[in-house]
């Protein structure tokens, strides 16, 4: 199994710790600390800590895989995105557009204390009568916007609010536990692209809804993504960077309180969290 980092709570503190075969180990550093580094000086650590690990889980509970770092997001990055928000909308050719152009569309998604974490609940907007999970892959970029790892992430969104009026898109996707982030990081340079990503919600027990991706889909490249977002902005304590979705469920189907959504791809783990309303 490839090197993967953990956020972990310890008490009433926190700690990065190195998983690999069964074996734990203590970073020393924050995620903030790493990708302030160079990306090779942040490898060497990490796999200095990989070859001494030895122990038990070094924590008690499991922390967003992030401690200082913003969440930003593309959107319209696959075909299937693209048909997606032009069945929600009446703007259709706004997304043509967006798909089609060498500018793509990159929006704030959350900053690190509004994130949540594997096991916790995501959220449904109470005014929204149409919602749905976007299972992504998320780029961890360093502060020189080198590639430093992976995770998986849940871009909840309110189809409902979108596709009255595209100027809406902050109010469907940016409030209390609308990104799950996890369940872990695994490193660049220890799994390959293309990645596949499976969504299935359950609901009463039963498989409501499931459907499957590959990162081979996508329209645009990672590193595409990566230069777009740094063109006009710093993040000395790096960034994670949503990717887009592929998994877009048809029009007949909402995401419900009591809904638990599962986010899985072979090589980066299993995102599992529960769904609740937020808001009023």
């Amino acid at each position: 199994m490839p090197i993967s980092l953990h956020h972990l709570r310890a008490g009433d503190t926190s700690r990065w710790a190195v998983h690999q075969d069964g074996r734990w180990g203590d970073l020393g550093a924050g995620l903030a600390d790493l990708l302030a580094r160079p990306l090779d000086q942040a490898r060497a650590l990490i796999e200095a800590a990989a070859r001494a690990a030895a122990g038990p889980r070094p924590g008690d509970g499991t922390l967003p895989p992030v401690d200082q770092q913003e969440v930003w997001a593309a959107g319209v990055t696959y075909l299937r995105s693209r048909d997606g928000r032009k069945e929600e909308s009446g703007h259709g050719a706004l997304y043509d557009d967006v798909y089609e152009s060498d500018r793509p569309e990159l929006f704030f998604k959350a900053g690190p204390g509004r994130v949540v974490a594997l096991g916790e609940p995501v959220g449904i907007r109470a005014d929204s009568g149409w919602d749905v999970p976007e299972a992504e892959v998320g780029l961890v970029l360093n502060s020189a916007r080198e590639l430093f790892g992976y995770t998986l992430g849940n871009d909840m969104s309110s189809r409902s609010i979108e596709g009255e009026n595209p100027l809406y898109l902050p109010q469907a996707k940016m409030y209390d536990r609308a990104c799950a982030l996890g369940p872990a990081i695994v490193p660049s340079w220890s799994v390959t692209a293309p990645f596949e990503i499976n969504l299935r919600v359950e609901r009463d027990g039963e498989v409501a809804y499931s459907g499957k991706t590959s990162t081979s889909s996508m329209a645009r490249s990672f590193d595409d993504l990566a230069d777009w977002l740094f063109r006009a902005m710093t993040f000395p304590s790096g960034v994670v960077l949503l990717t887009g979705t592929g998994v877009v469920p048809d029009a007949g189907f909402t995401t419900r309180p009591g809904d638990t959504i599962e986010i899985s791809s072979p090589t980066l783990g299993t995102l599992t969290n529960p769904v609740v309303t937020v808001g009023r």
